[in-house]
């Protein structure tokens, strides 16, 4: 069923995210009283008297300004407003109509959407006469809401729905989940850049400067008819690193991005090479169960010679051994190299992680590891594996049955899933050992 798409527009510091939030119940964008947060079109969902609907949350509007991220922002709100289905123009109640109030409504009359003027900040019956004063803006007789305290926002909402022309209830149709897709590593090593590439549309702002995405973006794309959701993250640095407030919610906006997603993207830059910090993502990937793709990004900027791409691997995969079951690829963002690998291996690692093992397939292969390598005893007491069976997808847990399972020396272990990944096909997919009392 297609989602009725509205796209809440504004000049910075009008409560466009706070009203956002608030409508999805969550805090996806991130929200501070400092100007200009917002940078990027944020999607959110949620449903209304049973009809399903999609708001845009867009960055400051600023008609006038040249500035590198204004530009950016004020492209990103045209784009929302051209995409959307009914436009939420917000203004501040408190502070009454500006220049930028002024300029934004021509620009909302001649889009020819249809569209609310939404007066925020009239948090009491007594602040509601502040609409009066919109009425300069030329625009439709204005609603007042106080996005902060939830105040006439349900109101709101059903005006949107008869704005729509949703008066039937909606049919129940099931929709298939696709793959949620996160791409997260260190700042500036072109998360923004791969996902406009991979949507052939500039969908997030790009720049030469480190910490231009601030929250998780989703985007929405079709793979081979399969849905796909891209989450474009913020830079994580270490947490020593971060001064500043807005850079730490959007770390935190970041790890909650990972834990959602089904496989998750870790760039590096190929000129920075492998460093600690892409050593602490990684991990963290891999501790949270999800599917991992390493992408080696601007890699078009290597002199390269024969054996380059091999090097390159052989010395990561030298410096840091869990990435041997991982797959790893090395594209240009920039100039588009090897990206169409990227959503392929994402998919292909996907499939894996929803793979159940058949049991007896399982222990076929676990036997015959055992008769090569059989645990050593321990403190005197033999060690006897009995059993094993899957017991969950993403991550796999596979769970071992024997008579001592506190005794199993870790070298042991890795023997095991090292030997399990042998002969199953795991690449890309994490895989836990759970030892169990028989």
């Amino acid at each position: 069923m297609a989602k009725s798409i509205i796209a809440i527009v504004g000049r910075p510091n009008v409560g466009k995210s706070t009203f956002f939030n608030r409508l999805l119940s969550q805090r996806q964008a991130i929200v501070d009283s400092q100007e200009g947060i917002t940078r990027d079109r944020i999607y959110g969902e949620m449903e209304w008297c049973a009809h399903p609907l999609k708001f845009i949350d867009t960055g400051g509007y600023i008609p006038e300004d040249f500035d590198i991220f204004n530009a950016a922002v004020r492209e990103q709100a045209q784009i929302a407003m051209g995409e959307s289905d009914l436009v939420l123009f917000m203004v501040d109640g408190k502070e009454g109509p500006t220049a930028s109030d002024q300029g934004l409504a021509q620009f909302v009359r001649k889009s020819g959407k249809p569209y609310i003027l939404v007066v925020n900040k009239c948090d009491g019956y007594k602040t509601d006469n502040l609409i009066h004063q919109f009425h300069e803006l030329g625009l439709e007789f204005p609603m007042a809401i106080s996005a902060l305290n939830g105040r006439q926002t349900g109101d709101l909402l059903d005006t949107i729905l008869k704005k729509l022309d949703l008066t039937e209830p909606p049919s129940e149709t099931d929709e298939e989940e696709g793959l949620r897709l996160a791409i997260v590593g260190m700042p500036n090593v072109g998360k923004s850049s791969l996902t406009n590439g991979l949507l052939q549309k500039e969908r997030t702002i790009v720049t030469p400067i480190a910490g231009t995405t601030r929250d998780a973006i989703d985007a929405h794309i079709k793979w081979h008819g399969r849905d796909t959701t891209l989450v474009d993250t913020a830079g994580l640095r270490k947490l020593a690193k971060i001064k500043d407030k807005i850079e730490y919610y959007s770390t935190v906006r970041t790890q909650n991005a990972i834990e959602e997603a089904n496989v998750v993207l870790v760039l590096i830059d190929a000129e920075k090479g492998f460093g600690k910090q892409d050593k602490s993502i990684v991990d963290f990937v891999i501790d949270k169960g999800k599917g991992l793709i390493f992408v080696v990004n601007k890699w078009d900027l290597i002199q390269k010679e024969t054996h380059t791409m091999k090097d390159f691997k052989e010395e990561i995969r030298y410096q840091f051994k869990p990435l041997d079951h991982y797959p790893l690829l090395f594209i240009s963002a920039l100039t588009k190299q090897r990206i169409h690998k990227v959503l392929e291996t994402a998919w292909e690692v996907y499939d894996r992680s929803q793979n159940l093992t058949l049991t007896s397939k399982l222990n076929d292969a676990l036997d015959q590891i055992i008769f090569k390598n059989p645990p050593p005893a321990e403190q005197g007491k033999i060690i006897k594996i009995k059993y094993a069976t899957q017991v969950s997808r993403s991550p796999v847990v596979i769970a071992l049955y024997l008579n001592h399972p506190t005794l199993v020396k870790t070298s042991y272990q890795r023997y095991l899933e090292n030997q399990l990944r042998q002969h199953f096909d795991f690449n890309g997919v994490p895989v836990r050992l759970s030892f169990r009392k028989k």
